[in-house]
């Protein structure tokens, strides 16, 4: 029979150990939220008008306000008509979002292990 060797263990357990240290937020945003935020911040920075905007996007101001409240999440054709009102591209506009969202994102394990590994025959 094979020996049995023993390792010395690090004290912070292997699960905790394995994964990268991501500061305390809050819950993750929703998708639709976090599009809204980046959609009225961009009209806001523009300067333009909620009106405005919706009428060149051909919707209703309300539905825009709700977009923009990550009330409604719309469909890939409302996203670009409105981000072909506020003059933008998608790429942007998604550049923006994943940021966004990138920063409330969870621990991932390690792509190796960290101390030895013991492999049973």
């Amino acid at each position: 029979m094979a020996d049995i060797l023993q390792f010395q263990r690090n004290h912070a357990p292997a699960a905790d150990r394995d994964q990268e240290p991501v500061p305390e937020q809050g819950p993750e945003p929703l998708w639709r939220e976090a599009l809204g935020r980046s959609l009225r911040g961009i009209r806001e920075e523009q300067g333009g008008r909620l009106i405005d905007i919706a009428e060149r996007a051909g919707i209703s101001p309300q539905y825009l306000s709700e977009i923009e409240r990550g009330r409604k999440e719309p469909s890939s054709e409302m996203i670009a008509a409105v981000t072909g009102a506020l003059g933008i591209g998608l790429p942007d506009l998604l550049t923006g979002i994943a940021g966004e969202v990138g920063r409330h994102r969870h621990p991932r394990p390690a792509r190796r292990p960290a101390g030895p590994l013991l492999m049973a025959a």
